[in-house]
């Protein structure tokens, strides 16, 4: 698996330098995949499609995978 060269924070990391963040690439040889990883671990990333991604934070945004109360 390639890794990429270039990550790129989240803008809801707090900003600066630190470790609680999560970073996404994308790689020229497979533009159709999304790298995802955390700061404070940047050997282990995930590997996910636009699509899949997409998905996910659509589910996110509209509350459909929260947590139920306690």
């Amino acid at each position: 698996m390639t890794t990429p060269a270039h990550w790129q924070k989240s803008s809801f990391s707090g900003g600066g330098e630190g470790n609680d963040c999560l970073e996404l690439a994308a790689t020229p040889a497979t533009p159709t995949t999304i790298h995802l990883r955390e700061s404070d671990t940047p050997a282990t990333h995930l590997t996910t499609t636009p699509t899949t991604l997409a998905h996910l934070l659509d589910g996110i945004r509209s509350g459909a995978l929260s947590t139920p109360p306690a």
